[in-house]
């Protein structure tokens, strides 16, 4: 009996370059050299199962990470000339963290485009955040490969106009609002990295926010700070709940 293919994965070159050409016209942006665009889209997982020296997208993820930092610092410093330096580090951190960039993976459908190995699909590596988040800076880096910084940065201004205007005015900060809820009961949170994985520059880490020893919340974040924030959320659902 044949084997199913995982969901949206291409069954011939056909079906493969069509999807390819739907997503080029999802970012409005047509590559002379679409095996640039492919990479992008392969994850290491996918690569390692076909042995080595398959490239897979993680130095376009490099690249595209240092070209989506220098083009929201950009945008921000000319759209925002009253604000200072601590104000559009906070707001660019924002706009690249990893909740924004998988906002942008969902809203491209970049989960049906990625090519995954057996295990990280049936980990549900389509869905998981942190994976669109790195797809959206490798097709970014891709762009710059392909087109240039010119292209590269009209398609990244693009997407954070887009994010200012579907993304909460400001981020709450849950560790605060968790610190302020245990205050009157004198217990105090404690927070603990449980995971730190990936390359130095997208690394992505777990952390565990536990009360006196037990583990209220977790969280992930592409920073220590942003999963800390995300486990405080966790643990600040589970009190509006009721939970013990």
């Amino acid at each position: 009996m044949p084997r199913s293919r995982p969901r949206d994965v291409p069954a011939s070159l056909e079906e493969r370059l069509a999807q390819l050409d739907a997503l080029q016209q999802a970012l409005g942006v047509r590559f002379r050299d679409r095996g640039v665009l492919e990479v992008a889209l392969r994850h290491d997982s996918f690569a390692h199962e076909r042995g080595a020296g398959t490239e897979h997208y993680e130095r376009l993820e490099f690249l595209g990470d240092a070209v989506l930092n220098l083009v929201v610092s950009d945008y921000l410093f000319r759209q925002y000339p009253e604000r200072s330096e601590g104000e559009l580090a906070k707001e660019r951190a924002r706009l690249v963290s990893e909740a924004a960039l998988a906002h942008l993976g969902r809203r491209l459908r970049l989960g049906s485009y990625l090519l995954l190995g057996r295990g990280e699909e049936k980990g549900g590596g389509r869905e998981r955040p942190g994976l669109l988040a790195d797809a959206v800076e490798a097709v970014l880096g891709a762009v710059y490969v392909d087109a240039g910084y010119g292209v590269a940065h009209a398609l990244a201004s693009r997407w954070v106009g887009e994010l200012l205007q579907s993304l909460p005015a400001r981020a709450e900060d849950f560790k605060s609002h968790l610190q302020e809820r245990l205050q009157g009961t004198g217990r105090q949170p404690r927070y603990r990295i449980v995971e730190a994985v990936g390359p130095d520059h997208a690394r992505s880490f777990r952390v565990r926010v536990e009360v006196d020893g037990d583990v209220v919340g977790e969280g992930r974040g592409r920073s220590k700070k942003e999963a800390e924030q995300a486990a405080a959320a966790q643990a600040l659902a589970r009190l509006d709940r009721g939970a013990p």
